[in-house]
């Protein structure tokens, strides 16, 4: 996959089959879109290009300034690639940009930069100055540039619409199999394993403390999750707590560590990535670290039940 973070750069190719948008999580809404995107430029014998905004245009426009995002720019790239994307154009987003009127966007960067012979949009999707454009104007561009306009209609998924927004919800009320349905994968972190306090391994259960990319990611809801932990090109079982261990009474700030069962390699340094599963538990305060102990040893055989 090509990657362009200024559209100016980019290389025209014959038959572009395009789409535009932020595309959070790449979920399965934004799959459909992009696998029709892939089949479409193969049959007319082009290529697919996606054209998306970095800094995401809520950040810009100071609307949703504290807003978390369900992947990182590089997680979000790595999906598109994986998905058989061609040609990817990173756009900065500005508020000079966010000024540029929808006829405008289309006429002086899609229609000049790109050609496009096809252009797939979701049912949803607004773009230009005040999100005034839509599929009907769209729809009439096409016809003034020479190029034709289709809509993905909305993906149910178990009679729930996929959206990025219901995804971040799934999210932070530690719904993480519904969230991970929609997505279509299993939701992860990846991070460096630092040193932590060390309290895991003086009750007999050590973990990885991960530093995750500080990308304006989510950080889903306290408490212990069955997960698995991708290292070295294996993936083993692990119990993952997200929180600010009220029991030690340490007043640290908030971790995410992980306790990966049956493994005893110094991983400190390596990056690794924690996938998902299922929320286990809240993150409760116990009387004593015995209690902990205790609570932790069944939590680890129900986590091992639910990832078998």
């Amino acid at each position: 996959m090509k990657i362009y973070y200024d559209i100016n750069d980019f290389e025209q190719v014959p038959h572009a089959v395009v789409t535009i948008g932020t595309f959070d999580g790449v979920h399965r809404g934004h799959q459909e879109i992009l696998k029709n995107l892939v089949s479409q430029a193969k049959e007319i014998g082009g290529e697919s290009v996606v054209v998306t905004f970095y800094p995401h245009p809520r950040q810009v426009l100071s609307h949703d300034a504290g807003i978390r995002f369900i992947s990182t720019q590089e997680e979000k790239i790595n999906h598109l690639k994986a998905l058989g994307i061609d040609n990817l154009i990173i756009i900065k987003f500005t508020k000079e940009f966010a000024s540029t009127s929808s006829e405008d966007f289309i006429k002086n960067y899609i229609v000049k930069n790109i050609a496009p012979a096809v252009l797939i949009i979701g049912y949803d999707h607004h773009f230009g100055s005040g999100r005034t454009g839509d599929f009907s104007m769209l729809y009439e561009l096409g016809n003034q540039y020479n190029f034709k306009v289709e809509k993905i209609q909305e993906q149910d998924i178990e009679n729930v619409a996929v959206s990025s927004t219901k995804i971040r919800h799934y999210l932070e009320i530690g719904d993480i199999k519904h969230a991970n349905m929609l997505l279509g994968y299993e939701f992860s972190y990846t991070g460096k394993v630092v040193k932590g306090q060390q309290v895991g391994h003086k009750i007999g259960f050590p973990t990885a403390n991960i530093e995750v990319a500080k990308e304006f990611q989510l950080i889903e809801k306290q408490g212990v999750y069955a997960t698995f932990v991708d290292v070295g090109g294996k993936s083993y079982p692990a119990m993952t707590y997200i929180g600010k261990r009220p029991t030690m009474h340490d007043n640290r700030p908030q971790s995410i560590e992980s306790n990966i069962i049956n493994f005893d390699e110094d991983i400190y340094g390596k990056e690794i990535k924690v996938r998902f599963v299922d929320f286990v538990r809240e993150d409760i305060r116990f009387d004593n670290t015995e209690a902990l102990k205790n609570q932790i040893e069944k939590d680890k055989l129900n986590i091992i039940n639910i990832l078998n």
